[in-house]
């Protein structure tokens, strides 16, 4: 990858996160209780406020995808490609075990079923953008792209689990999946060789 094709990740998966972040931002409050704007200033504002936290959390996003392909190149390198796999599937799974049962398990007053619909979100995303990924290239992004869309994600958002307010979860998944799923998907045509 080239400082060309990385900046262009970079600016786009910004925006990305960005345009998810403010949808969000507008969606959430009014599944519960409607935000009340004096004016237009108070409107453009939190559309600022919105753009700033999808732009930050894009960034956080980029981190984490550029964590895993460092993690990717050195465990090729030191596993086979069908052991690294079997690492993979099993560090998955253990992560949305994780973001499913671990509150529950140290004892914080949360609801468990808000965890397990997280978690079971967060794996039927991941597995829709496999098939994408898997059908734009080959059969053996499955298993890389769900590890990238699960275990890497849940990492991410560790911080936004903290808060222990399912509304700011929500606020903190959705622009983060929308990144990864993003930069997971547009890699290959970034990688791609030009044509001369």
């Amino acid at each position: 990858m080239n400082l060309k094709n990385w900046s262009k990740l970079f600016f786009k998966t910004l925006l990305v996160g960005a345009i998810v972040s403010i949808i969000t931002g507008f969606v959430l409050p009014f599944s519960r209780e409607s935000i009340s704007f004096k004016d237009v200033s108070d409107v453009l504002f939190y559309l600022l406020i919105l753009f700033g936290f999808g732009a930050m959390t894009s960034v956080y996003s980029q981190l984490g995808f550029f964590a895993y392909m460092i993690l990717n190149y050195t465990a090729t390198g030191v596993f086979s490609r069908k052991v690294w796999q079997y690492i993979q599937l099993v560090l998955a799974v253990l992560a949305l075990l994780e973001v499913m049962f671990f509150r529950s398990f140290v004892g914080r007053e949360h609801s468990q079923t808000a965890d397990i619909l997280l978690g079971s979100g967060i794996l039927i995303i991941a597995i829709i953008v496999a098939y994408f990924k898997a059908k734009a290239t080959n059969a053996t992004a499955w298993v890389p792209t769900i590890f990238f869309m699960t275990a890497v994600t849940i990492v991410e958002m560790v911080g936004g689990l903290q808060i222990n307010v399912n509304n700011a979860t929500v606020f903190i998944v959705v622009p983060l999946l929308a990144c990864n799923a993003y930069q997971i998907l547009i890699l290959h045509k970034l990688l791609k060789p030009k044509k001369s």
